[in-house]
């Protein structure tokens, strides 16, 4: 270990901050000649924290006597006199305005690495090779991963009221200010060896995430239990009248990782995180299979710290309270599984705010044979989404599968041969094969500016998002007349409404009817439990209840005589030998949660474009034309296949009549 007492702290000379930074601040790899080249100043490399801390206690500080660079380089033996004169009047020339540093890399008189180390041993700095430090899990908990993987910041130990760090810059004082912010303690810095610093942070939060996994399996602590920990320290170390806790404090990161643990575990959709003024208590709810579920109630007075961890795990401004603010975590990056969450946050009253996190990462596509379509809806589908060109629409209200599907049909037709661009807002799910591409309207990257750059890029499939507004539609619909697949959702009711709505927004009729090849609008029903569902016998009037919203209104007459042959026909697919038909029923058990559900899938309305279709779009004719256009071809409506799911025993009426209410 190299204890030279020359590389303690002393003042920084204005001319030494010029110089460096002059200097690129990208990493520099270490070469044989750097590392072992005497003479000239050499990082300390200490065996642990412990023994830098005595370091940093025991040797004495420096104060250094040159007043140039040039000088200091000369007696620290970096270069000799005749280079010395040949950098000053190369510096000297007309026009010239370099730095003396930059001049001497230039000529190769020094390394790049050897001069920031001569410029740091210059100003007092003392310079760190982080090889063998590993910090206590506590202090790395001090700065969160995000902010050091970004920054460039590895917390090394606490002396004190001070936190020290090693950077590549000690002389960044935004960093310093926000490191002094972020963790409400004095700073500390200390100069990472050139190259040395990122492959240390990484190697230090990896290590301590380890650690973390290895010492709390088998026995992981469970969400209530960590809830409780953190309430029975607030209450013993916080006064009455103290607002808040840490946001870096152990037990409350490890809530926090282990509620989004929880939420990939229920297969969540989403984490509502509801706070409130004492005595209420926070109101945390994930969102299973459509329903938001109650998971933890903990203190009031911890309210802004849990917003707080959440805000440092986004990237967000822990400081603004009274806007919205929205961003994302990568879960993997926090020693979880490789799950991406867009988290938002909701200014409430009082000065509150909320914060929803939808989980987005980590999902691959389902089978086309998986989302739930009737048999000869999905030959339909693969008929349409075989063809070279056209339009396919997914419409629906939000949170329905859409987007789901359309993976999935990209799934079905992502091959070597077909180059498939997407744009999205999110990218919720990830296709190898696929170019995703994620639009940001901030910025000008609309679906439209995404849809005219695709068109330049060789297409053969373009998916977009959605379709917002009449610009993105009519790039669309121009997009596949001339040779293209185009597939976008809309949020409309049923697939006949999204017609009418494309028409409403400005779409010529002509060119959208040619265009046109499939509308397919989708609904999610809650799954009847395998583990507790019964089966009883149906009765003639649940039956022909059922045969009633199956068939929708009609003559008295035509319906008697459609009931009849409809019971008959579902005798013939789903009765038993003696014609009866069982019905399931959800009961609870612990496998659901009591609810009698457990998983979702979708309900199906495949509208084909054939040419009775058509010809009522060129001539603008409404909804409830076109739907009995389709229905005379062949279309089943969302109830009616919801109901076929029913009789199949999948689902029960009671979901099939809430999701197609509307």
């Amino acid at each position: 270990m190299n204890l030279d007492p020359r590389f303690f702290h002393a003042p920084a000379p204005e001319r030494a901050a010029q110089e460096l930074a002059d200097l690129p601040t990208h990493p520099i790899p270490l070469a044989a000649d750097d590392a072992n080249a005497r003479p000239g100043p050499q990082a300390l490399r200490p065996a642990g924290c412990e023994a830098l801390r005595a370091a940093l206690h025991e040797l004495p500080e420096l104060h250094h006597a040159a007043p140039h660079l040039g000088e200091a380089l000369l007696q620290a033996g970096l270069i000799d006199p005749a280079t010395l004169q040949r950098a000053l009047a190369l510096q000297a020339r007309p026009g010239a305005h370099r730095a003396l540093g930059r001049i001497l890399v230039d000529i190769g008189a020094l390394s790049e690495l050897r001069l920031r180390m001569a410029l740091a041993e210059w100003q007092g700095v003392r310079v760190i090779d982080p090889h063998e430090l590993q910090p206590d899990a506590n202090v790395l908990a001090a700065v969160p991963r995000a902010l050091a993987e970004r920054d460039g910041v590895l917390p090394l130990l606490m002396d004190g009221d001070a936190l020290v760090v090693l950077v590549a810059d000690p002389w960044d004082h935004a960093l310093l200010d926000q490191l002094r912010f972020a963790t409400q303690r004095r700073i500390r810095p200390l100069m990472a060896l050139p190259g040395s610093l990122m492959p240390a942070v990484h190697r230090a939060y990896a290590a301590a995430v380890r650690a973390d996994t290895a010492g709390s399996s088998p026995a992981r602590n469970s969400l209530q239990e960590l809830a409780a920990q953190l309430r029975s320290a607030a209450d013993a170390t916080l006064p009455v009248e103290a607002e808040m806790v840490s946001e870096s404090d152990n037990t409350l990161v490890r809530l926090i990782n282990s509620l989004i643990e929880e939420a990939v575990r229920r297969n969540a959709s989403d984490i509502h995180i509801e706070t409130a003024d004492e005595p209420r208590q926070v109101q945390v709810r994930m969102r299973v299979d459509g329903e938001l579920v109650p998971v933890l109630e903990v203190p009031a007075r911890l309210r802004f710290a849990i917003v707080a961890r959440i805000k440092i795990m986004a990237e967000l401004d822990i400081s603004e309270h009274r806007k919205p603010q929205d961003g994302k975590i990568d879960f993997a990056r926090f020693g979880g599984p490789a799950v991406e969450l867009r988290v938002v946050t909701v200014p409430t009253a009082r000065g509150l705010e909320d914060v929803v996190l939808r989980l987005l990462g980590g999902r691959k596509p389902m089978a086309l044979e998986q989302i739930g379509l009737a048999d000869e809806s999905l030959a339909a589908l693969r008929s349409v989404i075989a063809k070279p060109y056209g339009l396919i629409l997914i419409c629906g209200p939000t949170g329905c599968g859409k987007t789901t599907t359309l993976h999935s049909v990209l799934r079905d037709i992502n091959t070597v041969g077909r180059k498939i661009w997407t744009a999205e807002d999110p990218v919720e799910i990830t296709q190898d094969g696929l170019r995703q591409v994620q639009v940001n309207a901030r910025i000008g990257w609309t679906f439209a500016a995404a849809m005219r750059t695709f068109l330049r890029a060789d297409p053969d499939v373009i998916m977009i998002g959605e379709m917002r507004d009449e610009e993105t539609a009519r790039i669309a619909v121009e997009a596949s007349l001339t040779g293209h697949l185009v597939l976008s959702t809309l949020h409309t009711n049923s697939a006949p409404e999204s017609i009418a709505r494309l028409l409403e927004i400005g779409l010529d009729p002509y060119n959208f009817s040619d265009s046109l090849l499939a509308i397919l609008a989708q609904r999610l029903v809650r799954t009847l439990c395998p583990h507790c569902c019964e089966s009883e016998i149906a009765g003639e009037d649940e039956l022909d209840a059922l045969a009633a919203q199956y068939l929708g209104s009609g003559s008295a007459c035509a319906r008697g005589a459609a009931h009849a042959a409809l019971r008959e026909r579902w005798r013939a697919l789903h009765g038993d030998a003696r014609g009866r038909i069982r019905l399931q029923r959800r009961r609870g058990c612990d496998h659901c949660g009591g609810t009698g559900y457990h998983g979702r899938m979708g309900i199906h309305e495949l509208m084909l474009a054939d040419d009775a279709v058509r010809r009522l779009i060129r001539h603008r004719d409404d909804a409830g034309a076109l739907q009995a256009a389709a229905l005379a071809a062949g279309m089943k409506t969302l109830r009616q296949d919801g109901i076929a799911k029913v009789l199949a025993g999948r689902t029960d009426l009671a979901e099939v009549l809430a999701a197609t209410n509307a």
